[in-house]
């Protein structure tokens, strides 16, 4: 069993588990401090991960007022190489300048059906914004459209590791 401190884990330098999520990270921030991706890192990716994804949803969404609840995806990232150990604040649908290690990271569609990141929107009750990270034992093709649908589904069988990151709203 691994020790504690090697366990693969998700954390972001802005906040705990559990804790809110910061508005600026939100569709109720202001100005250039409104719908930012949030800063991701993660620390011990597992031995032969060839690629990292990452799905955000808000778990307790609903289709209708007192209906099941239907995660809404708030973001899809794929194809992160291992060597890659954090997503900077602001990182969506920015020019990826950081350097040539990004360049293979590819976005995906959320369920506003755009590409990138999209905060949540203000609820009457709070909601878990949850972060999955996947360490993946291959690099996934999905085509140009990418969405949490086809991904899920091509790393079937490929996950090696999943952490896990949440957020109230």
């Amino acid at each position: 069993m691994a020790d504690q401190d090697e366990t693969f884990k998700l954390v972001s330098p802005s906040f705990d588990h559990g804790d809110r999520l910061p508005r600026k990270y939100t569709n109720g921030g202001q100005g250039a401090l409104k719908d930012l991706s949030p800063p991701l890192e993660w620390y011990n990716v597992p031995d032969g991960t060839q690629s990292l994804a990452l799905v955000v949803e808000d778990v307790d969404a609903t289709a209708e007022p007192d209906g099941p609840a239907v995660p809404w995806t708030h973001w899809v990232v794929a194809n992160i190489p291992p060597s890659v150990k954090r997503l900077p604040e602001g990182f969506s649908n920015k020019e990826k300048s950081l350097g040539h290690e990004y360049e293979p990271i590819k976005e995906g569609y959320n369920d506003w059906k755009v590409l990138g990141w999209c905060g949540p929107v203000h609820q009457s009750s709070d909601h878990r914004i949850v972060y999955r990270l996947y360490a993946l034992d291959d690099e996934m093709h999905l085509g140009n459209k990418v969405t949490k649908q086809k991904l899920l589904e091509a790393i079937e069988g490929h996950v090696l590791a999943e952490a896990e990151l949440m957020a109230v709203f």
